[in-house]
């Protein structure tokens, strides 16, 4: 089974397209478990209206706790998963139908990946992303959140809820130093809706040219942070 983990803050207006696009998944052995951390847009309404009328195989769990971030959003709704994979998806994805089947049989045919990984869209834009490399990875983040995990692999204390930011790539450097490494899928397999935290991504010229933009500044602060902790400068 997968466990299907999605942290949510006021996000009411984008999760029906996601909770739908989980329901229509090819594979269907899921768990779906909504940690909704201190929203104030009257979300748990707006699940409790969508999951009462939906006939669905699907066993969804919808739970609360005050605002802690998404890290802690994350973990809480580890501790409540029994799949033996998981899927830690953000509340403004939607996925193509054939996802979940596509990430699984991947990691199946690949006893060696701890986790499997794939491109996906932002808006219209393509995040082609590219296989997986131990020396990239130790340079920049570059592998979603949105990647399915070995249970077994996953690190014994999840995600590090100090982090703000990077925290994926937070939790895929600690896999790599227990030696857990990703493989990927050269498939557009989700949609990022425009309008959440990615949506200050900047072209990749601007972080040389731009140094003196907020925005610049608060990333090349937030990359200190990571190297830092995993002894990569």
């Amino acid at each position: 089974m997968i466990s299907i983990i999605i942290p949510v803050y006021n996000q009411a207006d984008k999760i029906l397209k996601t909770l739908d696009s989980i329901n229509k998944q090819s594979y269907q052995d899921l768990e779906v478990i909504i940690v909704n951390d201190g929203s104030i847009d009257d979300i748990e309404n707006v699940c409790a209206k969508y999951l009462k009328n939906l006939q669905s195989s699907i066993n969804f769990l919808f739970l609360n706790q005050n605002n802690q971030g998404a890290p802690a959003a994350r973990n809480r709704g580890f501790k409540e998963s029994k799949g033996e994979y998981l899927f830690f998806c953000d509340a403004d994805a939607v996925l193509n139908p054939q996802a979940m089947e596509i990430l699984l049989q991947t990691l199946e045919n690949n006893s060696g990946a701890s986790y499997a990984f794939s491109s996906f869209l932002w808006g219209k834009k393509v995040f082609k992303l590219g296989e997986f490399n131990a020396e990239k990875l130790k340079q920049m983040p570059y592998i979603h959140t949105m990647s399915l995990i070995r249970r077994q692999d996953y690190p014994e204390n999840g995600w590090d809820e100090s982090i703000k930011k990077f925290q994926d790539w937070d939790l895929w450097l600690t896999m790599l130093e227990k030696g857990k490494v990703g493989i990927f899928i050269p498939q557009v397999l989700f949609t990022v809706l425009p309008g959440g935290t990615i949506s200050s991504w900047l072209p990749s010229f601007a972080y040389k040219l731009f140094p003196f933009l907020p925005l610049v500044k608060k990333y090349n602060q937030a990359l200190k942070v990571i190297k830092n902790k995993h002894g990569l400068e």
